[in-house]
């Protein structure tokens, strides 16, 4: 039963890593500019013209991605148990984001230069 949970556990690490690879970092950077992310968080991603507008350069990749899909859910009006989120704003523009273009705009926003953590 050990060897099974960490088989699937192994398999489970090489799809994501995969997953991380496959982004394509000038896709995201473009799907940042089609959608003129900038107007609202920044030219660089990490200077929004608004306070409690979020910095998103150097966020994790998971993290961005999973914002974005729970704006897609609460677009769609799922109960709030479906782990949603509601922004009129963001909800618009999420659910115009196909899964790759979230891969890669999240990984393009990851892999900017921030403050938000120490890079090793």
């Amino acid at each position: 039963m050990k060897r099974q949970l960490l088989a699937l556990a192994g398999i489970a690490l090489s799809t994501a890593a995969l997953t991380a690879q496959a982004a394509d970092l000038a896709a995201g950077r473009a799907v940042f500019e089609k959608f003129n992310c900038a107007s609202c968080h920044g030219a660089d991603a990490k200077t929004s013209v608004d306070p409690s507008y979020p910095i998103l350069a150097g966020q994790h990749a998971d993290y961005l991605a999973h914002a974005l899909r729970a704006y897609q859910r609460g677009q769609a009006g799922l109960p709030a148990s479906a782990n949603v989120r509601r922004n009129a704003v963001m909800g618009a523009f999420a659910v115009q984001l196909s899964p790759q273009d979230i891969d890669n705009v999240a990984a393009w926003l990851a892999s900017l230069p921030s403050d938000l953590g120490t890079r090793r």
